[in-house]
Formats: structure tokens, C-alpha cells, sequence
């Protein structure tokens, strides 16, 4: 009997992982490369960021079927596979218990995060055009309060490690990484990727200050 009728969630596993890279953790790089645009200033932003973005024929459909579904699922998911599990960090110590907690954590956490960013951003242009027109001056005035640009700094670091522990986990559960040799080199490399998206993250949120 294959694994998949024996445990009905293995499909879904496997959907659950697959949605975290493509297409939920490609969007959050090209995200984190689109805010990083903040750097060249207001005009720049406004007028080759945002309208580029407006002027896309299919932005509507593209944000509810490969940014918004996914999304959805992922985080739906996500949830069930939270609830389901018990942490025993005392009994079972090891780095990679730790990290496969910090995961479900974090998954919570930008889920929240989230939710305000959206909130605040899309659908209050929606409802404000003016919001939509000048984004970076809304970004700026918002990040311009100190605790909002420390809320929005842990949601992209929530929001990095996520992809890059996430990005190390898939590497395991699909059979890429199977020794204990090649899953520290690629924890390493995933530790790298993190770090530079971290730090391009970062680049943009302080773009919006300048």
C-alpha cells in the first residue's frame, strides 16, 4: 500500500511544501527585491515599482490565484500541521526539533503579520487611491514610527527564516538532502540565503526613511 493512501496527509504534505516555495516563497524574494527599490527614492518607486504593478492587464487574477490561494492553503495548513503536534523540546533537544517549532511559530507570527501588512497597504488603497498612488510616501509615514518599523522589521525576519529553515526542511522531506553530510552544507547554504534576504529586506525598509 503506497504512503499516500496509508496517510492522508501525505499529499497534502507534500502540496503544503511545494506552495511554500512556488509560489509563496518566490513571491516574498521578488517582494523583498521590490521594496529594495525604496533606495532610489519617492519618483522611482512610485513611478517604475507601482505603476509597473498597476499597468499589468492580470494583476487582479495573478493576486488571487498565485499569491492569494497559495497563501491561504499554506498558512490553512500550516495551522492543522501546528495543532496536530506536540513540542516535547525536553525530551527531544536536538537542533532540528527546535527549528521545526520555531517554523510552526513563525508561521503564526507572520500570519499576523500579515493581516496588518495587507490591511494596511492593498486594501486601504483599495479603499484610498491616494494610498495607491504615493505607496512610498504611505510606507514612509507609517515606518516612521518606531514601533511600526519594529513590528514590520520581526515580520520580515519571521517571514526570511520561515523560507530559508522551510527551504532546508523541504530539502529533507523530499530526499534532495539524504545524509547528515549533505544536510549540513545545505543548512549552511539556506542560512546564507536568509541572511542575504534578511539583509536586502532590511536595505528596503530603511530606503523608505531616507
Amino acid at each position: 500500500m503506497s504512503a499516500s493512501i496509508e496517510n492522508p496527509h501525505f499529499l497534502l504534505r507534500r502540496l503544503h511544501s511545494l506552495l511554500g516555495l512556488l509560489p509563496v516563497g518566490a513571491f516574498l524574494i521578488f517582494h523583498l527585491w521590490e521594496n529594495s527599490q525604496s533606495r532610489f527614492g519617492a519618483e522611482h518607486y512610485n513611478e517604475h515599482v507601482v505603476a509597473a504593478l498597476k499597468g499589468m492587464n492580470y494583476l487582479p487574477l495573478m493576486e488571487i490565484f498565485v499569491i492569494a490561494l497559495p497563501l491561504l492553503f499554506h498558512a490553512g495548513y500550516g495551522l492543522v500541521i501546528t495543532a496536530q503536534m506536540r513540542a516535547e523540546l525536553a525530551r527531544y533537544s536536538y537542533a532540528r526539533n527546535r527549528l521545526y517549532w520555531m517554523q510552526r511559530i513563525s508561521g503564526i507570527g507572520i500570519l499576523l503579520f500579515l493581516l496588518q501588512h495587507v490591511g494596511m497597504t492593498r486594501i486601504a488603497g483599495t479603499w484610498d487611491p491616494s494610498v495607491g498612488d504615493d505607496l512610498f510616501g504611505h510606507m514612509q509615514a507609517m515606518l516612521s514610527q518606531p514601533w511600526m518599523l519594529g513590528l514590520y522589521l520581526v515580520g520580515l525576519l519571521l517571514s526570511v527564516f520561515h523560507l530559508a529553515n522551510g527551504l532546508a526542511s523541504m530539502a529533507i522531506v523530499w530526499g534532495v538532502t539524504t545524509s547528515v553530510r549533505a544536510q549540513t552544507l545545505f543548512g549552511w547554504v539556506c542560512v546564507l540565503i536568509g541572511v542575504l534576504l534578511a539583509a536586502m529586506g532590511i536595505h528596503g525598509l530603511m530606503g523608505f526613511l531616507s
